[in-house]
Formats: C-alpha cells, sequence, structure tokens
C-alpha cells in the first residue's frame, strides 16, 4: 500500500471528523442553552424560537463555512496527487500540515484567536498551492514535452 496514500486518507478521516466534531459543538451550545431558531426545535423544548443564533453558534457556523472553502480542494488536489503519482514525501508532508492547519484553524476561530486563525488558514491554503505545484510539476516530469497550446502560437515557439 502506498504510504502517501495512507497519510491521505488518515487526514480526510481526520477532517471529516474535525468537521463531524464541530457541527456536533454547534448542536451542544443551542441544547445547553434551550436557543433554537427553528419554531419546530424550540417547541420540543416548550421554548419560543429565538431570533437570532446564540453568539457561539454563529461563529462555529462561519468556522463551518470556511471548512466548506477549503477542505473539499484538498479532497480533490490530495486525491489526484495520489492518483498521479506525486512525490509521496511532499504529498504526504502537504497533506499533514493542511490537516494540522486546518484543525488549528477552527480552534483558533472558536476561540477568536487573532493573528493565529489567518496565520493557520494561510498556511493551509500554502498546501493547497503545493499541491498545485506539485502536480504541475509532475504533469510536464511525465512528458517533458507537454506545454499547454497557446491559442496563436505553436508550442514550439514558446
Amino acid at each position: 500500500m502506498n504510504d502517501a496514500l495512507n497519510v491521505y486518507a488518515l487526514c480526510v478521516v481526520v477532517l471529516f471528523l474535525k468537521m463531524f466534531a464541530l457541527s456536533c459543538y454547534q448542536g451542544w451550545f443551542r441544547l445547553r442553552h434551550r436557543a433554537f431558531t427553528n419554531a419546530e426545535d424550540a417547541a420540543v423544548f416548550n421554548r419560543v424560537a429565538r431570533e437570532a443564533e446564540h453568539a457561539q453558534v454563529n461563529r462555529a457556523s462561519r468556522a463551518w463555512a470556511n471548512d466548506l472553502e477549503n477542505i473539499p480542494a484538498f479532497f480533490v488536489l490530495g486525491g489526484l496527487a495520489i492518483a498521479m503519482h506525486a512525490p509521496a514525501t511532499v504529498t504526504a508532508v502537504l497533506s499533514i500540515l493542511f490537516t494540522v492547519a486546518r484543525v488549528l484553524h477552527t480552534l483558533a476561530y472558536l476561540r477568536g484567536i487573532q493573528p493565529w486563525r489567518t496565520v493557520f488558514y494561510g498556511i493551509g491554503i500554502l498546501c493547497l498551492l503545493g499541491f498545485c505545484t506539485s502536480l504541475t510539476m509532475t504533469i510536464w516530469g511525465a512528458d517533458p514535452g507537454f506545454m499547454p497550446e497557446v491559442p496563436g502560437r505553436i508550442c514550439s515557439e514558446i
């Protein structure tokens, strides 16, 4: 079994569990404060629906939305790196760094810690760009003559 695939798969599992925990965190705050914005949820606890979510639920929702902007890109780019046989060490290191950065980003987001939230976000983005670079180099390395066609020019002229 490919070591990079094992690392990538473990990172996917960790990121899934992190997102699941974030979802549970939102539910826990709603239950703890018996504060629900949906009338049917509030009715279960004989409460009136609130106009707005609890502040920490809103913060967790924003962290969740940020995950949805970044983690699917990791799933795709990391999966492509495995499928395209990009350098295994690079793939494994980028996968681990991305995963750690996303976990720390979520913790910093929930606690409102700046500049660390932005630093961890930036590390994750750099990892995604690293995957793009690794994939591009792998593609060009697999076929040194490969050059994308430039409209109006012949590739050999580039």
